[in-house]
């Protein structure tokens, strides 16, 4: 009796459980960079309408990782990254977490275009799309430049900021979408790198896969350094940011580069360095955005 109870209780999903289907450390990052792109547009956004436009914006993400879990349940339950996940765990079912996923998704879009416009809450929509249909059903099993045009999604939490708060799309939010775009894949190949036999198991094509660790390296190696050029950029722009932060991207930029190196000479089967690359990789961008952040409110001040 216990043994036929088992599967009964551990298949009784807690709010806990559909929290994680949001991807919140993921959240989190789109988030913040969709903040710095509300804060640093011109003009000023009524402050309740700005909090409801980044929680709309944040229900939205999370959103697209329970669309993503609910296509991808297959491959995530043989992969020891995400084989702890609810959906592969049988703690959730996959309809349920698709289901979770639309509602979330009209709600976001809905809310969105309430407390800011249409166009904002369009590009949320578009954002969504892109990462469910464009990225995970079609190009990430597909090709190896899977992340590097699925890059797009993540890149557009800024611009949907920006939108919010203006109404409009300019040059400025278009630089914090490059930076983000040129910076997807050197983060993504990193942890390819140390975790390529997951991405073999499942079947998923990633640039290590199919291309091998050398070129992977070599094409890190490149990304990183445009990255780190497109980061510089804004402060280049009239009327753009300030010295402060252009001497904040210009350090992190160098210090993404030597990272990126040390994994482009590193000896072959040498995971580490991709690693450390990994973790300065996530640390760079909410680096970077804190100094626009910080540069935007004292230029507001």
């Amino acid at each position: 009796m216990r043994d036929a109870a088992a599967p009964a209780l551990f298949s009784a999903a807690s709010p806990r459980d559909y929290f994680s289907l949001l991807k919140p450390r993921v959240m989190t990052l789109v988030i913040f960079t969709a903040l710095v792109g509300l804060v640093a547009a011109p003009g000023a956004m009524h402050p309740a309408l700005g909090a409801v436009s980044l929680l709309a914006i944040a229900i939205g993400a999370g959103a697209s990782g329970a669309l993503n879990m609910w296509w991808d349940a297959d491959i995530d339950a043989v992969m020891a990254r995400t084989a702890c996940r609810p959906v592969p765990r049988g703690l959730i079912d996959r309809s349920s977490a698709g289901a979770f996923g639309v509602v979330l998704s009209a709600s976001a879009i809905v809310l969105l275009w309430l407390a800011s416009n249409v166009l904002a809450a369009a590009l949320l929509a578009f954002t969504i799309f892109f990462y469910v249909v464009i990225y995970s059903m079609l190009l990430k099993r597909s090709t190896p430049q899977n992340i590097v045009i699925g890059g797009a999604a993540g890149a557009l939490p800024p611009v949907v900021g920006w939108a919010a708060a203006t109404g409009s799309v300019s040059l400025e939010p278009m630089l914090l979408f490059l930076i983000i775009f040129l910076w997807t894949p050197p983060h993504f190949w990193a942890l390819a790198l140390f975790r390529e036999g997951d991405y073999a198991r499942a079947g998923v094509p990633m640039m290590p896969v199919v291309k091998g660790e050398k070129e992977t390296r070599r094409q890190m190696f490149a990304y990183a350094v445009l990255t780190a050029l497109a980061g510089v950029s804004p402060a280049f722009l009239a009327g753009g940011a300030g010295p402060f932060y252009g001497a904040a991207a210009c350090v992190l930029g160098a210090s993404f580069v030597f990272f990126s190196w040390r994994v482009l000479v590193a000896e072959s089967g040498d995971k580490k360095p991709a690693k450390r690359l990994f973790a300065y990789s996530i640390f760079y961008l909410f680096a970077l955005f804190a100094a626009l952040l910080a540069d935007a409110l004292l230029r507001h001040a």
